[in-house]
């Protein structure tokens, strides 16, 4: 087994790379995060309606999924570099949350017209929130890679 291990891992770092394989896995991370908390907020508990539970979510995904991506998929340390990463890091994760609010809307929409239990309609908007940030989970990581997480010089590096 541990042979069978190593031959995938080998193949997955030859073919995709460390990086890639890192950054899936925060992005797994991040997403049991979101659901789980998307669920809890909106489908247990009903705290608020599914669009702002889905913001709910997505804010509190995010801050684990920023340090799991700068420090450990891209290994930078000290301190974030506010204009370069942190504000774009943010601006992603909100082209993301607003693309994932019209699909929860439809989905809930979709849910209600059709009668569906809370349930079902728990399900529907978790769904539609996974699909939504799926769409722009290829994207960031091109940005992350060739933009974002890059090494910079430090004589090149504010103090922001």
């Amino acid at each position: 087994m541990q042979s069978l291990y190593r031959t995938v891992y080998g193949w997955l770092v030859a073919k995709v790379g460390l990086k890639a394989i890192k950054y899936a896995l925060a992005s797994a991370v991040s997403v049991v995060v979101t659901e789980v908390v998307l669920f809890l907020v909106f489908g247990a508990f009903r705290l608020f309606s599914a669009e702002v539970s889905n913001i709910v979510a997505t804010g509190v995904a995010a801050v684990p999924s920023y340090y799991l991506n700068r420090n450990w998929a891209w290994g930078k340390s000290g301190k974030s570099h506010f204009l370069r990463e942190i504000v774009p890091f943010w601006t992603l994760a909100f082209i993301g949350l607003a693309l994932s609010l019209i699909t929860v809307g439809l989905a809930q929409s979709f849910a209600q017209a059709h009668g569906l239990s809370h349930l079902m309609d728990a399900l529907f908007v978790n769904f539609a929130s996974l699909v939504a940030f799926g769409v722009v989970w290829i994207g960031k990581f091109f940005i992350f890679n060739i933009w974002l997480f890059v090494e910079t010089p430090s004589s090149e590096v504010g103090p922001l």
